[in-house]
């Protein structure tokens, strides 16, 4: 039972911080928002990123391997870290290709970064996820077990909890719907649809036209673009 509760826990914390970080890197970083406005990042709607959920409860998993055959203990953790981001790495590159092979679309494009596979990993991120390993392991890991004798102790904080994983589950089903419009315009047209590429081209568009576009809903199904509509956006993205 606890061990249940470790990992939603985990997933549930992973998801929201993941959005956060993501939230700061696309605003002040990315180079798909030259203009610096806050985006919505991720294909769902709510302030969360699920892939940043099982990455943080890969590395509660991969932090109990027993790495005392290496001599040196700055070596084991070196190994350990590289360990964890190597692994995250490989989930990330199944996840970016369940999106492109699976709902033609591209969720992130590395393909720019030296070093990428497909365009889903590159060994620039999978450094950042070394980073972030060794972040985990010395300031996360050691007060997991704290949290959880505090989320035991505080039952109401389950709600809270359970609140997410229904508000996930609603997400989930409406930002499918979208994602199932798209491939199936992306499978009629031979194409892979670059998400940030097409949010930032609707965001363009609406601008164009003085439309206000909502933070979380970047992309609402009932005004998701028509196919001639569609169309002209990713003959932008293409030019």
């Amino acid at each position: 039972m606890k061990f249940f509760l470790v990992i939603t826990f985990l997933f549930f914390a992973g998801s929201l911080i993941g959005w956060g970080i993501e939230l700061i890197f696309r605003r002040f970083f990315s180079a798909n928002n030259p203009e610096r406005k806050w985006i919505n990042p991720g294909f769902l709607t709510g302030p969360y990123l699920p892939l940043y959920g099982f990455s943080l409860v890969i590395l509660f998993l991969l932090s109990f391997i027993d790495v005392s055959f290496i001599p040196n203990p700055h070596l084991q953790k070196l190994v350990l870290f590289a360990l964890m981001a190597l692994c995250i790495t490989f989930f990330e590159f199944i996840a970016g290709m369940i999106f492109i092979v699976g709902m033609k679309i591209r969720l992130w494009d590395y393909s720019k970064n030296w070093g990428n596979i497909k365009g889903i990993v590159c060994p620039l991120f999978t450094f950042f996820w070394w980073l972030l390993s060794a972040v985990y392991y010395f300031l996360i890991h050691p007060k997991i077990l704290e949290w959880l004798f505090w989320f035991t102790n505080h039952i109401e904080f389950s709600f809270v909890v359970g609140f997410f994983y229904g508000v996930l589950c609603v997400d989930l089903t409406y930002s499918l719907r979208i994602m199932t419009r798209i491939r199936h315009f992306a499978r009629e047209n031979k194409t892979i649809i670059h998400l940030v590429e097409l949010q930032q081209q609707i965001r363009l568009k609406n601008e164009e036209n003085k439309e206000k576009l909502h933070f979380w809903l970047t992309m609402k199904s009932e005004e998701l673009p028509l196919p001639d509509q569609l169309r002209e956006i990713i003959e932008r993205i293409r030019k």
